[in-house]
């Protein structure tokens, strides 16, 4: 029965140091919302129709090249400013 006793007090008193260590920190590091917000970033606008088709043009000529990765990325950004014409 004693060792039982023992073990709850001492179980207590960690929650209770564990509640007040939080409450504590969370006091500290809690800054107000105003000051912590990022200013949101603005919406991509939307590709045309002719720049949609150019994109799926030389995402097309990748997958016939078997491009992936970093080359595939280089290959369509070449591809899209030459027109969606392979360099």
């Amino acid at each position: 029965m004693r060792i039982a006793s023992v073990l709850t007090s001492v179980a207590l008193a960690g929650f209770i140091a564990t509640g007040a260590a939080a409450a504590t920190k969370a006091a500290t590091t809690t800054a107000p919302a105003t000051t912590t917000t990022a200013p949101m970033k603005k919406a991509a606008p939307a590709m045309t129709p002719q720049q949609t088709a150019i994109s799926k043009q030389c995402s097309a000529l990748a997958d016939t090249k078997k491009l992936h990765g970093k080359a595939r990325a280089k290959f369509r950004a070449d591809c899209k400013k030459n027109g969606g014409k392979a360099s």
